[in-house]
C-alpha cells in the first residue's frame, strides 16, 4: 500500500480526534451551570467565612462555586479564568475573612494570573439539590409489544 492513499485516511482520523476534543462545555457542565444559576440569588458585594473553606466546584472558565459550609455556598463570576477547569487546588484572597467583588481574586496556580471576582451571588443549596434531582429523572416506558429494541 502506498503512502498517498493513507494521507486522506490519516487526515480524517486527525480531524475526528480534534472534533472529539473540542473545548465547548459538556452536557453535564452545562446542566451544572444551569442548576447553579437557577439556585443563585441576587448579587451581593461580599461574603464572610470563619472556618477554612469547605469545598469548591469549577463551572467552566467563568464561574466557581465556593462552599463555606456544607449548606452555604456562593457563586463567583471570574471571567476568563482559563486554568480554573484544570486546576486541582484554588486559593481565594480575602480581607479579615471577607471576600469582596472587584477587590479579591481566585488563584489557580503560582504561574498564572489571578482571576478577578466580578460578581458574587448566594446559592440556595436546598434549591440547588432540588434542581439537580429534577435533572436526574429518568422516564420509564413500557416495552414495545413486538420486542424490537429502541421502541
Amino acid at each position: 500500500m502506498s503512502a498517498m492513499p493513507m494521507r486522506p485516511l490519516l487526515a480524517a482520523a486527525l480531524a475526528g480526534l480534534l472534533a472529539a476534543c473540542a473545548t465547548g462545555p459538556s452536557q453535564g457542565e452545562a446542566a451544572r451551570k444551569a442548576a447553579y444559576a437557577a439556585a443563585a440569588g441576587a448579587p451581593v458585594k461580599s461574603f464572610r467565612f470563619y472556618n477554612p473553606l469547605w469545598s469548591w466546584e469549577a463551572l467552566g472558565a467563568d464561574q466557581v462555586a465556593i462552599y463555606t459550609r456544607p449548606r452555604e455556598a456562593w457563586l463567583l463570576d471570574v471571567p476568563g479564568c482559563t486554568q480554573l477547569p484544570f486546576t486541582n487546588v484554588i486559593g481565594l484572597t480575602s480581607n479579615l475573612h471577607e471576600v469582596s467583588v472587584r477587590f479579591d481574586r481566585v488563584l489557580t496556580d503560582r504561574n498564572t494570573f489571578p482571576c478577578y471576582i466580578t460578581r458574587i451571588r448566594p446559592v440556595d443549596v436546598g434549591r440547588l439539590k432540588e434542581v439537580q434531582r429534577e435533572q436526574r429523572k429518568v422516564e420509564e416506558r413500557p416495552r414495545p409489544a413486538d420486542g424490537a429494541p429502541g421502541g
